[in-house]
């Protein structure tokens, strides 16, 4: 099976759908990536932004966007604890500082 670029090698997870998106990290390093993959790997990162390729499919990066909101970073790491605010999702954070 092959896997987009923005696939982290320890994911499991297949693509979904075309390479769509670029993925740039806080120092503007990228990667591209379909929507799947290019979600959770923003929400692994700090300061990431998503941007959508030229032939990329309507509302790709804001789908991959509100994706990453609510995936945790690293999701296929499913061996660490999940405690701390930056083992938890952004909504997740906010959730809980609301409350």
């Amino acid at each position: 099976m092959t896997y987009c670029p923005a696939a982290h090698p320890e994911d499991p997870d297949p693509c979904e759908g075309p390479v769509a998106v670029t993925i740039l990290d806080a120092s503007n390093a990228g990667v591209l990536g379909c929507e799947h993959h290019g979600a959770r790997l923003l929400a692994s990162l700090d300061g990431g932004r998503v941007y959508p390729l030229p032939d990329a499919p309507s509302g790709a990066a804001i789908r991959v966007y509100r994706a990453a909101d609510g995936i945790r970073p690293f999701p296929w790491n499913t061996t660490a604890p999940r405690v701390r605010a930056d083992q938890l999702s952004r909504a997740e954070v906010r959730a809980a500082r609301s409350m």
